[in-house]
């Protein structure tokens, strides 16, 4: 395992190497952002598919794009690919002492975890830390899990359900004022209440409203196949036609 981590360490300093691929040799840091980002969707992709094979190539598409942002530091000469190893494992041990060392040591119980980062890290705040361009139903239950670690959190998912309701009857308020203003924010405010509720039941709402969405576009295709076979399309078929195809595409899954 070892020897082929080494080899494609050498394949990449290969390919950026002046007689290397045009392409390869000329990308920096933030050209590679984008494709970095695409490679841990295709992961997060694989996953949901609970595909081990498709799995399996995503992680080393994605491993080739961490070796690739080493590679350009050490040319840079900031650190090396080895340094990020060491440095993950040093802080596991260290934030394990419990398992690693003293076995004496509560660091690990609730609430510790984020506080012992937020020294380590010299933060000001507990909710520090999370990254401004996760997707925003990600960095909610981020937020919210952080939150919760330290003992702001509800007792039970009733009490959630009572403040997602409140945040929709303020929304209903909100446009029926006419108050845009308002009206963006009480948005806002039952989406958060709603990843609440995921979050409080341990389930991830990006990965629900990602299945959720898939659900309905193989739905709608659907619709437009069956209205193929009749000869129509989408903008000559009234609602009530659309939504009784709907429901028995629904009905036939």
């Amino acid at each position: 395992m070892v020897n082929e981590l080494e080899r494609l360490i050498e394949i990449v300093k290969k390919l950026r190497s002046p007689d290397g691929c045009d392409w390869d040799n000329v990308q920096t840091s933030k050209s590679l952002t984008p494709y970095l980002l695409e490679e841990v969707y295709e992961v997060i992709e694989a996953i949901e598919k609970e595909d081990p094979q498709l799995l399996k190539e995503e992680l080393g598409d994605l491993l080739l794009h961490v070796i690739f942002q080493s590679e350009i530091a050490n040319e840079n000469n900031s650190f090396q690919f080895l340094d990020s190893i060491k440095h993950v494992s040093d802080k596991l041990v260290k934030r394990h002492p419990h398992i690693f060392n003293d076995t004496n040591n509560e660091s690990h119980k609730k609430g510790n975890w984020e506080l012992s980062k937020q020294n380590e890290k010299q933060r000001k705040y507990v909710l520090e830390g999370v990254p401004l361009n996760l997707p925003a139903l990600t960095r909610a239950r981020r937020i919210q899990e952080k939150a919760a670690s330290v003992g702001f959190d509800w007792n039970d998912v009733d009490q959630i359900f009572d403040k997602v309701h409140e945040e929709i009857d303020e929304l209903k308020e909100a446009i029926k004022k006419g108050d845009d203003e308002n009206t963006f924010e009480e948005i806002g405010d039952t989406l958060f209440s709603i990843v609440n509720v995921a979050r409080f039941l341990e389930y991830d709402s990006e990965s629900a409203l990602r299945s959720t969405i898939r659900k309905f576009e193989s739905r709608f295709n659907q619709i437009e196949d069956y209205l193929k076979l009749e000869g129509k399309t989408l903008e000559e078929s009234s609602l009530e036609e659309l939504d009784k195809i709907w429901n028995k595409i629904k009905k036939d899954e």
